[in-house]
């Protein structure tokens, strides 16, 4: 299956720019999100099914993934320039499955399935405590040729969604993992936390 950009709502939903890469490898087809400190709303929500990646460099701190990640955390901040004038979109995603978590015991369910560290997502899971974390599973394709984008104000700060100029050029996208491949994920992650059923 084959994404054109032109089938997707000209917004991004902002990602440590380390959990993108991973995404955009296949190494992992989640996101836990509570929403940004900057937020316009007082939790997260999905504002599109289908929307953009659009990475971001600012709170990551190798530390807080687990080790075999580290080093490809250390290298994105090596290659970051703060000031650039331009930012560069690699991939696309297609949330198919938007789950609430409310304890620690689902949350520690999740572990071989994600980047971070246990105490992170425990972090994450106790942020606001009194709203749900949100599990996207996400269908990720990569754009055959990365968009570049002028840096603006707004895709700065602490927010999960932001938007993007309504003009953007029409690119395909490959997903990055077969279809049995993300069934199979969907699959392990919904066995580990007690679902049934496929997506």
């Amino acid at each position: 299956m084959v994404i054109k950009t032109d089938q997707l709502q000209p917004i991004a939903l902002k990602e440590w720019a380390v959990a993108v890469k991973a995404l955009t490898e296949g190494k992992q087809i989640m996101v836990l999100r509570k929403g940004g400190i900057a937020e316009e709303t007082r939790d997260f929500q999905l504002k599109a099914p289908r929307f953009y990646f659009m990475p971001a460099f600012e709170h990551q701190r190798p530390e807080l993934l687990k080790e075999p990640f580290r080093e490809g955390v250390r290298q994105i901040m090596g290659e970051w320039k703060p000031g650039a004038t331009t930012i560069e979109i690699h991939a696309v995603a297609e949330a198919v499955e938007d789950i609430e978590i409310f304890d620690q015991e689902t949350l520690n369910k999740l572990e071989d399935f994600h980047i971070w560290t246990e105490t992170f997502a425990e972090d994450r899971l106790k942020w606001k405590r009194s709203k749900p974390l949100h599990l996207l599973l996400l269908r990720v394709s990569k754009l055959e040729n990365p968009l570049t984008l002028p840096m603006q104000d707004q895709y700065s700060g602490c927010k999960s969604w932001v938007n993007l100029p309504d003009d953007l050029a029409v690119i395909c996208a490959q997903p990055v993992l077969s279809d049995d491949e993300f069934n199979q994920r969907i699959s392990q992650i919904h066995d580990a936390l007690g679902l049934t059923g496929t997506s």
